[in-house]
């Protein structure tokens, strides 16, 4: 019971914690403080979740004891029966539950709860490159409609004989970045292009970046120092979208703490025909790209100390390779390999991103010595 007692020791320095952000959440003046009293109410929720799992491992535990107990002291078949039922039970609920906690106990990537802003980039491999990035979004947009999750397509740029050079969408919902942040990476595909008389196989790809979607004091930007200009929106949508200036952009100089350095960060939008709601959304882009690059550091200090990059780090290594003559994905950082292409280009790839985060939790918990 060692093991027991030091998860217990974990947990009960916990208890005191969360009797204290109970109260803490209630006082006007926390209320007042917007970022605290966001802060405050996540570790609230994550504290609620180890307390109700620490009563389940305490029922477990004097459930055991007192099945002992009962075998000890108990003469009566029937009731040594139920006693040894019982022991058995509860035995076989330890374990579980000692699982379940030391995953609780590691500290959450306070990251995982934000929305994402998903931009896909055509790679090396030229019209056959942008059409694998459409057929990308397409299977993140089916992906996402499984999950329940809003997709709003920020930008575009079309290729020449379809697909993308590039596209750049938000996806709405619960536990959005936690999910699709092992999607970061270059994902390359083997496959006879349509163009291609020969039937040769080429190899292209397509980048894929995923970022947090930044909270307004994520970040602090000078808006005073944006520059904005107007355009017409192009594309679908009859008379109106050429007649409005609904399309923005945005130019600001920023300087990077990390590195001393100040660049020009240029973002478009047109993704509604409001342009109001056209310069929110740009603002948001805006204070994610900034965001994502100061936690660069952040990220590459996870990535020096994993073996596995699961999730963090290099968006320039090789993720994922989709085989087409073969129906074969295959996964390279997990070894993970299936031969069910179609299904996956169809939005289910539930099950290699569960792979994905088993690895990575291994590595955490290796990480918190738990």
């Amino acid at each position: 019971m060692a093991e027991n007692n030091t998860i217990l020791e974990k947990l009960d320095g916990l208890v005191a914690r969360y009797e204290e952000v109970a109260t803490l959440i209630t006082d006007p003046s926390v209320i007042a403080d917007q970022k605290r009293y966001v802060r405050l109410t996540k570790e609230y929720k994550e504290l609620g979740d180890l307390v109700e799992a620490r009563g389940r491992y305490l029922t477990a535990l004097n459930g055991v004891r007192e099945a002992k107990e009962l075998l000890l002291s108990e003469q009566d078949p029937e009731m040594r029966e139920m006693a040894r039922a019982e022991l058995d039970e509860q035995s076989q609920r330890l374990p579980a539950l000692e699982e379940e906690i030391k995953l609780l106990l590691i500290p959450a990537d306070p990251e995982d709860d934000k929305n994402a802003i998903v931009e896909i980039r055509g790679g090396t491999g030229g019209d056959e490159a942008a059409l694998f990035a459409g057929d990308l979004f397409r299977m993140y947009s089916k992906y996402c409609e499984s999950k329940g999750w809003t997709v709003n397509v920020s930008s575009f740029s079309e290729g020449a004989a379809g697909g993308y050079k590039e596209i750049i969408f938000t996806v709405s919902g619960e536990k959005v970045y936690g999910t699709l942040k092992y999607e970061s990476g270059v994902h390359r595909v083997q496959r006879v292009p349509a163009t291609e008389t020969q039937g040769r196989v080429h190899t292209s790809a397509a980048s894929v970046a995923v970022l947090p979607e930044a909270e307004e004091f994520d970040v602090e930007i000078n808006e005073g120092e944006i520059k904005w200009d107007t355009f017409r929106s192009g594309g679908a949508g009859g008379q109106n979208v050429n007649k409005v200036e609904s399309g923005v952009r945005l130019r600001y100089m920023w300087r990077n703490p990390n590195t001393g350095e100040t660049e020009e960060i240029l973002i478009e939008c047109t993704e509604t025909r409001d342009q109001p709601k056209n310069k929110e959304r740009a603002l948001t882009r805006l204070r994610s790209f900034i965001y994502d690059k100061e936690h660069q550091k952040y990220i590459d200090d996870i990535a020096s100390r994993r073996k596995t990059m699961v999730s963090t780090g290099d968006r320039s290594a090789k993720i994922r390779t989709y085989n087409y003559p073969q129906g074969r994905i295959t996964d390279h950082r997990i070894n993970y390999t299936i031969y069910n292409l179609q299904s996956f280009m169809d939005g289910n790839i539930q099950d290699c991103i569960d792979h994905l985060i088993v690895a990575e939790n291994a590595e955490r918990l290796k990480e918190n010595q738990l």
